[in-house]
């Protein structure tokens, strides 16, 4: 199955009322579980690298190139996603190398600054059929627009993906980033009301702190596309852990990673079914 245009993957889901699940690529085999969760799942899905990852790493290449090829070698539909993304520059590489879509967060900025630079950032992928998406406000877990009572207004929402033209925008509604509990609360009614205001499909960020019935309860309110990092790095360092203390000798860092990996494509499996209905 080729590498698949993100729109391809969060169109048919946004009109369709269901989700897309957007997890998240620390190394080779974060991507690998991804996709063989979602193979087993027999869903779509779209692999995120972060700004944060990329600094990992020391440049996007390594990490964007070999998650590209996975993408690529998939059974399901793959797109690979710029998350969080603040330098311009770096959307313009991961343009350049391939990636289907990016996230541009210009969301510390004022908002006529943020409106600018995410205007700017959209005109240079649209022209190459890049799909993108943006963020009003922080949502950040680093507390920001997911601190405690902090909401996006459905007005101000509406007016920013006018006047920038992105294709999806991140949205404050109750969840957090970096959460290792999830007792998230989430306010589906804000999440109705900004899909008949905004237009354009949601993305809510922070998602490992959200439960399952809360994720299904979010996209049933008209949340599509739903990115989870923290969830499945917990499960990964579990797995690793666990066979560690079990394997107090091993040398061979494949006899941890592959538990590891394999916890991961199961959550991911998991939580794609949730997404898309799968509930109970």
């Amino acid at each position: 199955m080729p590498l698949s245009p993100t729109d391809d993957i969060v169109g048919p889901a946004f009109r369709a009322g269901v989700g897309v699940g957007a997890f998240n690529v620390l190394q080779l085999e974060h991507a690998e579980a991804i996709v063989s969760g979602a193979e087993d799942a027999r869903r779509p899905v779209i692999l995120q690298i972060s700004e944060n990852t990329v600094r990992y790493h020391g440049a996007l290449p390594p990490i964007g190139l070999a998650t590209l090829a996975v993408a690529r070698a998939a059974r399901v539909p793959v797109a690979v996603h710029l998350d969080h993304a603040q330098s311009t520059d770096l959307v313009h590489e991961a343009v350049r190398l391939g990636f289907t879509s990016v996230m541009f967060d210009a969301s510390t900025l004022p908002y006529e600054k943020n409106l600018a630079a995410t205007r700017d950032v959209t005109a240079h992928c649209r022209a190459r059929n890049v799909w993108v998406e943006a963020e009003l406000g922080e949502v950040g877990g680093k507390d920001g627009a997911h601190a405690p009572g902090v909401r996006t207004d459905p007005a101000e929402a509406r007016d920013f993906v006018a006047a920038t033209g992105v294709d999806a925008l991140a949205v404050a509604v109750g969840s957090s980033h970096a959460m290792t509990t999830r007792d998230a609360v989430v306010d589906f009614a804000l999440i109705a009301e900004l899909r008949d205001t905004v237009g354009v499909p949601l993305v809510l960020h922070g998602s490992s702190g959200v439960a399952d019935a809360g994720l299904a309860g979010a996209v049933g309110a008209g949340m599509t596309k739903v990115n989870v990092s923290t969830h499945l790095n917990k499960e990964f360092t579990r797995a690793a852990r666990a066979h560690l203390d079990s394997h107090p000798a091993t040398v061979d860092p494949r006899t941890y990673l592959g538990p590891a990996r394999d916890a991961v494509a199961a959550q991911v499996a998991h939580l794609l079914r949730v997404l898309h209905g799968g509930l109970g």
